[in-house]
């Protein structure tokens, strides 16, 4: 019961879900993956076009990839989701989330920051490196939880923005479809671009002034 309280019903499903596979309705059409998961008929991922024609009025969240690994980003889960103590990345100018967790190589010496379920290497003092994390985090403990009460609902609906203190205002219109196979090196805190270069420029070829007798 207690569970319940904590995580909405459709949490564990969505994460237990496989996308972009190419829909069985619309394989022929040019945005037939399977990228997207209604929140209110709680089944499998669906495409585009399935979204217009069966979920057009429902609570719909778009799955996006990175390195093969699914996330969402910030300013959509955040309205149906308390997503406190997940670490954020910013991936092409996008604050996003892990669904969850990823395997990675024993940490090293000197990490400042670990995921408390799987011992993942953070970049921020966060508790979890993924939804997935925490939400095993709050069956093993019940000290976190997931659900929005009325004044973090409200404050979440009108931001765009990550809930970290670096978080960066979002345009969803702009970066629309940007996010999808990338590489490890698009994962990176919200840190300022490296100075310009100083390296000198090549000086042109000298010319002699013309010979006089």
């Amino acid at each position: 019961m207690q569970d319940t309280m904590l995580v909405p019903p459709w949490l564990e499903p969505l994460l237990n879900t496989g996308f972009f596979s190419v829909c069985r309705t619309h394989g022929d059409a040019a945005r037939s993956e399977c990228n997207m998961y209604c929140l209110d008929c709680n089944e499998d991922a669906f495409c585009f076009y399935c979204r217009s024609s069966k979920h057009k009025d429902h609570q719909v969240i778009q799955i996006r990839r990175s390195s093969y690994h699914d996330v969402v980003r910030v300013s959509e889960i955040q309205k149906v989701l308390d997503v406190s103590g997940v670490q954020t990345y910013v991936i092409n100018s996008a604050r996003v989330l892990f669904l969850n967790q990823r395997p990675q190589p024993k940490t090293g010496k000197g990490v400042s920051h670990i995921c408390e379920i799987c011992g993942r290497s953070l970049l921020d003092p966060f508790r979890f490196c993924s939804l997935g994390c925490k939400l095993v985090g709050i069956k093993r403990n019940g000290d976190a939880s997931f659900t929005l009460d009325a004044k973090n609902e409200a404050v979440a609906a009108g931001r765009g923005e990550g809930i970290s203190s670096r978080g960066v205002s979002m345009s969803s219109s702009k970066e629309e479809g940007e996010l999808r196979e990338g590489t490890q090196n698009d994962i990176c805190p919200a840190t300022p671009p490296p100075p310009p270069s100083t390296a000198r420029r090549r000086k042109g070829i000298p010319h002699r002034a013309p010979f006089r007798s």
